[in-house]
């Protein structure tokens, strides 16, 4: 079978999936099974070569899955974040660029703060794509990863293992657990607290297939305001962060109000709403006093 005849079966079994560009969503993933760029996958169609066994085998079964909307980074095994690449599948969310601001803001702020070996905490890391981008962009801090999941945390080991072996990985309740290690060591306190939580309200279930059937709930759904979690984030904030120390959660578009108002309310200042590359109002942080 050449590329030409193996893109228009792919092609068919994406058709009828509710994709908005099926040939686009085609292509997207027959780069990704294949390895190639999506001008190498339009150059073998044009010259018409010819595609071994295998990788026809290999193609057409991502195919399948890919048509009952299984996510494409699934499918890969992998999802790019910040320059790294984390192996992502079942029982993991899967990490997306927006949050890449969350994570340059909190870079910038250490930069600027130059505070000796900060200490850093991810909370609710899943994969482990803020806590890896933080480690290895600033080699300096020592990063805590607090995950909760049974089921994504062989994920965030095997992704920190792999890119950034110097996060101390902690597992349980986000919030017990570093709480806990406060109190063994009560005069250590945070330069940063960062979060992507989960804060969805329980009763708004994501249009999105992608996320509403693969995405774990755990990382999704907060209370019936979505706020749950970041009430929880800002309570902790107050408590383990240094003085000057900075928070950051990622939250819905319409949250960054009721964001702040906890944020101002657990004694914390400066409580700001920034954008994401789409111009959205993404995630909120403020400072200790």
């Amino acid at each position: 079978m050449d590329m030409t005849q193996a893109r228009a079966q792919v092609r068919e079994e994406l058709a009828h999936s509710g994709f908005a560009n099926p040939n686009r969503e085609a292509d997207l993933l027959m780069s990704a099974i294949l390895g190639r760029s999506l001008g190498d996958i339009e150059l073998d169609h044009l010259l018409g070569r010819s595609l071994a066994s295998e990788d026809i085998n290999s193609l057409l079964r991502a195919a399948r899955r890919r048509a009952r909307r299984e996510p494409l980074q699934h499918l890969a095994g992998q999802a790019p974040f910040y320059g790294l690449d984390f192996h992502v599948g079942e029982g993991v969310f899967v990490p997306r660029p927006e949050t890449e601001v969350l994570v340059e803001f909190a870079l910038n702020f250490l930069r600027d703060s130059s505070i000796p070996a900060p200490l850093v905490a991810d909370l609710g890391s899943g994969s482990g794509a803020i806590a890896a981008a933080v480690a290895t962009q600033y080699p300096d801090a020592h990063v805590l990863a607090f995950e909760g999941s049974p089921f994504t945390w062989p994920w965030l080991l095997r992704n920190l293992r792999r890119l950034a072996p110097t996060v101390n990985a902690q597992f349980g309740d986000w919030h017990e657990r570093i709480h806990a290690l406060a109190a063994q060591q009560p005069a250590r306190r945070y330069a940063c607290i960062l979060s992507n939580p989960p804060y969805v309200p329980a009763a708004q279930i994501p249009a999105d297939p992608e996320v509403r059937h693969f995405d774990p709930e755990m990382a999704l759904y907060s209370g019936a305001d979505g706020l749950t979690d970041i009430r929880r984030i800002a309570t902790t904030a107050a408590a383990l962060l240094q003085p000057n120390g900075l928070v950051a959660v990622e939250h819905t578009e319409q949250q960054g109000e009721q964001v702040r108002a906890l944020f101002t309310a657990a004694g914390l200042r400066e409580a700001n709403t920034e954008k994401d590359l789409s111009g959205r109002n993404r995630f909120t942080w403020a400072r200790h006093a």
